[in-house]
């Protein structure tokens, strides 16, 4: 597999994700990735994505139940 962006050869590792959203900051430190051993991009599967998507899903529910109670 090859960087989208620099062409470099990828290998699997773990990467940081990041999001700002809705009132609140979600810090992973440590999600499974493809990552650039060139650039250092990294790439997250589908799997790991929808779990990412899960976990913002829940967040968004639970912050929008705060609000209703204020």
């Amino acid at each position: 597999m090859k960087c989208t962006y620099c062409q470099g050869r990828m290998k699997r590792g773990h990467a940081p994700f990041h999001a700002d959203r809705n009132g609140y900051h979600l810090s992973l430190d440590a999600v499974p990735a493809w990552i650039c051993s060139q650039c250092g991009e990294p790439y997250f599967e589908e799997r790991e994505v929808r779990s990412i998507q899960r976990v913002l899903s829940g967040l968004d529910k639970q912050t929008t139940n705060l609000a209703s109670v204020a």
